[in-house]
């Protein structure tokens, strides 16, 4: 039995071979035949056990085969199973009848086959290509059954979680979900259960060792053929790289905008040092005013700690939100910049109406503001104005509570096919001047704080200029939402 093979694959490897598939055919009827001289009851259903054969050629052999094995079967049927059998006639119109019949069903029979083959060929291969572009492909790709347990897992999921297929087949796939987004992980299975989708998104998933990984997300459901859901499919891309990209041009850039404002603030540190040396001498002077010449001094000190420590916290880093004033902190980028302001002639209206504290990352905001005020004061030239307005705010969309943020210039106004691209890395519309990673960072500040930027702007006419709106919500629920 060890060296047994089966017939149907034999054939089936060889079908290349017409002359094999032609003779598989005639032996077919051949051995039809003679099987039914051995039996009597196989005698007595000749047309049953020829049609089986026809079949048997349709499923294995292919189409032309079956038709001359039906050809073959009828000729047998003619000569052997009919009686008395005539090489010119058929013994009467019954007979005619039957071979009419049979060769009837025997070519209808071998169509029906033939393409259940043809259609069952076509599904093995398109069922091996997507196994190997599974297998091949560069993205984690994994499926879940509805018990929340993995099903499959493909070479790239070995790679980015650190689980080989037998240890990842049967795991929970909730091992893969850091504890900070348990939540994130709860509202995907809800949101598969109803049967919707899970669009692409930024996420953290965890490693085999226990680390994060930055990666892109998407899960699609799983139906049956009742449309009931029975599992989901997720397509998992690892960010490691693009992101480590990402901080370094966000560093850089951070640094180029702390230099900005330092040569902005120079200007204003420089008056109270002057002043404090100014003080210092004549405290020395006149000793019955000293005090009160140290006391002016120490403050003038304090105005340069202030700017110093605004500058740091710029570059400085915080792996946490807490708690912030968008107005403070928007007042002092604009005193950062008020030499420059003043300079070119640009009134500045401010407006903080019932301004309250969120919860934020002040070096971030202060680079947001920085550069809004920045790009701002470039549109403007000489003179113009800048209205800045900060004002509690109610966002309808998501039901949220916060802040909204509005920087709006008299400009030139940036151009309608613009608009669109504004905020894509390295696009920009100041030409030589511009590095188009301020608004590209600026789009990614607000959206890591759970909020949103809109901008509306005007190059012609009399009312020219551009607004951004920006809703900051109370609550910085970007760091834990998916």
């Amino acid at each position: 039995m060890k060296n047994w093979v089966n017939p149907g694959h034999w054939i089936a490897r060889n079908r290349n071979s017409v002359l094999l598939r032609y003779g598989a055919a005639a032996v077919g009827v051949w051995f039809g035949v003679s099987l039914s001289s051995f039996s009597a009851l196989l005698h007595r259903h000749p047309f049953t056990l020829l049609l089986a054969v026809v079949l048997f050629s349709a499923r294995y052999l292919g189409f032309g085969p079956a038709i001359v094995c039906s050809l073959l079967s009828a000729a047998c049927l003619h000569f052997f199973a009919v009686s008395p059998a005539s090489i010119f006639a058929l013994s009467s119109g019954t007979d005619v009848e039957r071979l009419i019949v049979f060769l009837a069903v025997s070519v209808f029979a071998s169509s029906m086959a033939w393409q259940k083959t043809l259609a069952e060929s076509r599904a093995e291969q398109m069922t091996n290509e997507m196994a190997a572009i599974v297998k091949s492909s560069r993205d984690a790709i994994l499926t879940v059954n509805a018990e929340g347990r993995i099903t499959s897992w493909n070479r790239a999921a070995e790679q980015l979680f650190g689980y080989t297929a037998d240890e990842a087949v049967g795991m929970p796939v909730g091992h893969l979900v850091p504890p900070e987004r348990a939540l994130e992980h709860e509202r995907n299975r809800r949101i598969l259960s109803a049967g919707g989708e899970i669009q692409t998104h930024r996420t953290e998933r965890i490693r085999k060792d226990g680390t994060p990984r930055p990666v892109l997300l998407s899960i699609s459901p799983l139906l049956n053929s009742r449309g009931e859901v029975v599992g989901s499919s997720g397509v998992v891309r690892d960010l490691s790289v693009q992101k480590q990209s990402e901080d370094a041009i966000l560093r850089s850039e951070k640094l180029a905008t702390a230099g900005r404002m330092a040569a902005s603030i120079a200007h204003e540190i420089n008056n109270p040092l002057e002043a404090v040396l100014n003080l210092l001498y004549l405290a020395r002077q006149d000793q019955n005013h000293a005090d009160e010449y140290l006391t002016m001094a120490e403050q003038e000190v304090g105005l340069v700690a202030r700017l110093a420590q605004q500058t740091l916290g710029l570059v400085r880093e915080s792996n946490t939100p807490d708690e912030v004033d968008p107005a403070t902190i928007m007042e002092e980028t604009l005193e950062l910049y008020a030499c420059k302001l003043a300079s070119r002639q640009i009134r500045v209206t401010r407006r903080y109406r019932d301004s309250a504290p969120i919860q934020g990352y002040a070096g971030e905001l202060r680079q947001l503001f920085a550069n809004l005020v920045v790009n701002s004061a470039d549109a403007i030239g000489e003179g113009g104005s800048l209205h800045v307005r900060v004002v509690p705010a109610h966002d309808w969309s998501s039901c949220r509570e916060g802040i909204r943020v509005t920087v709006a210039d008299s400009g030139v106004g940036i151009p309608r096919e613009s608009l669109d691209r504004i905020f894509e890395p390295f696009y920009t519309t100041k030409k030589e001047s511009g590095t188009g990673l301020g608004l590209w960072i600026s789009n990614g500040i607000v959206h890591r704080h759970g909020g949103a930027i809109r901008v509306r702007s005007r190059t012609n006419g009399t009312g020219t200029g551009t607004v951004f709106s920006i809703f900051l919500p109370c609550q910085c629920v970007a760091a834990q939402a998916a």
